[in-house]
């Protein structure tokens, strides 16, 4: 477990570094591919209530999704993760100028003082991050097993559906037997249903 655990990491280490090297209008036409598609792809437009992500550094960038998500008036879902209790309170997110706050790691939560929380079983279609897949559905989030524990509570019939940069994709992933897997992979150069 241990050998696996340092594998995950180097991953992690080398796709960092290999997005380091893209320059910011290459990530910026690259998200405007995975948002097209996303924004075409069935399952999303016939989704209500849609599960997103406040993103990372080295995940595709989410705010104009989440944007667009309630321009179209869809129903937009954040996760808070409470780290001490290992669990994660979803949040519907109303207005993205005052419904967010700064929260570890420099990114953004939704406030639980604005923000209705909305029961699981509700989610049409998840937008899981990470940090590199393969086109089997494996997965290397950022170590922490947040969405490995939030992703087998999904309703069966929730798309679990990944955006990520064609540089991400590896021949392989490395799984652990709790890590879990995705659906469906958008990047900028096509659609990847799990094999």
């Amino acid at each position: 477990m241990e050998e696996t655990r340092q594998t995950k990491d180097d991953v992690r280490r080398s796709i960092s570094k290999a997005l380091a090297l893209l320059s910011e209008k290459e990530i910026r036409q690259k998200t405007n591919k995975i948002e097209k598609r996303l924004l075409e792809f069935a399952n999303f437009l016939e989704a209500n209530i849609v599960l997103l992500y406040l993103n990372r550094d080295c995940e595709v960038n989410s705010m104009n999704i989440i944007k667009k998500c309630l321009s179209f008036k869809k129903i937009v879902i954040l996760p808070s993760f409470d780290t001490t209790k290992r669990e994660a309170i979803l949040f519907k997110l109303d207005n993205i100028e005052t419904d967010l706050r700064p929260a570890a790691g420099h990114i953004l939560e939704p406030d639980p003082s604005r923000c209705n929380v909305v029961p699981i079983e509700c989610i049409d279609i998840a937008i899981i991050p990470g940090f590199a897949f393969d086109e089997k559905g494996g997965r290397i989030g950022s170590g922490n097993g947040n969405y490995d524990r939030l992703i087998p509570n999904l309703p069966i019939t929730a798309r679990k559906v990944a955006l990520t940069f064609e540089d991400q994709i590896l021949p392989q992933v490395q799984m652990e037997a709790h890590d879990k897997y995705v659906d469906i992979i958008i990047t900028e150069k096509r659609i990847i249903y799990k094999i």
